[in-house]
């Protein structure tokens, strides 16, 4: 985790500390980690940026996106365990829920995959549409906290991003090849060690040493990571 949170610092730091006038507020964000361990090592899935983007064009990153209001209230086949529900409650007034299902939902609109399961619920909001047509519902259960990373000040985008993980086998509907869309393209699944040759953004990089850490040495005494930016530099937390 050294080197990952040495290299943030070197890239960031200056970048900060140009920032004038007020920052702009973060924006809740949610982003799922999938994890396939059927082969030779475990790999993640990924996929680039589109080019047009304003905000980390080319970079390669995992699912995710923003929050929408109607994240909370979208049915699910299973519910969050009391332990990550607890960790995404610090310091937020949202359900805890509307980050694992934001995490979900954009993992099914950026690569077609679904987390989910057989089943039904009534008011399924539109954009869980996908979800209704094939008869499932997003599964809460398998999503495990990752960490937190906040988007420095400097930026002109900012996120206040929880990261989740979950066992691709284990948590996805089937292992149907991921779709490219206008969000992300080149989409694949690499080993760890192969995403040392990517493109990343330096909090995607952190995240990928942390779930390095996760996978080859399971402590839930440590504690998950909350990585903030001020004008002073950056702050690690546990929670």
């Amino acid at each position: 985790m050294t080197s990952a949170f040495d290299d943030l610092n070197r890239e960031e730091v200056l970048t900060v500390r140009r920032a004038r006038g007020p920052a702009p507020r973060p924006r809740d964000a949610a982003t799922l980690i999938l994890v396939r361990r059927d082969g030779a090592e475990p790999r993640v899935l990924m996929g680039r940026r589109s080019g047009g983007h304003d905000f980390m064009p080319d970079k390669y990153v995992f699912p995710g996106g923003r929050v929408d209001p109607e994240d909370g209230r979208a049915p699910s086949g299973s519910e969050l365990g009391a332990d990550v529900a607890g960790k995404l409650a610090i310091g937020c007034r949202r359900v805890p829920r509307a980050f694992g299902l934001a995490a979900i939902r954009e993992l099914q609109e950026e690569t077609g995959l679904l987390l989910a399961a057989p089943g039904s619920g009534l008011r399924c909001p539109r954009s869980f549409g996908a979800f209704a047509r094939e008869g499932v519902l997003p599964q809460l259960a398998p999503l495990k906290f990752l960490g937190r990373a906040i988007t420095p000040p400097a930026r002109h985008k900012r996120f206040d991003a929880r990261f989740f993980m979950a066992d691709a086998e284990e948590a996805l509907l089937d292992l149907r090849p991921p779709a490219e869309g206008a969000e992300l393209v080149d989409l694949r699944w690499v080993s760890l060690a192969e995403t040392r040759e990517l493109d990343l953004p330096s909090v995607t990089r952190f995240m990928l040493q942390e779930l390095v850490d996760v996978l080859d040495t399971p402590d839930p005494a440590r504690g998950a990571p909350l990585l903030r930016w001020s004008q002073a530099g950056h702050r690690l937390d546990r929670i």
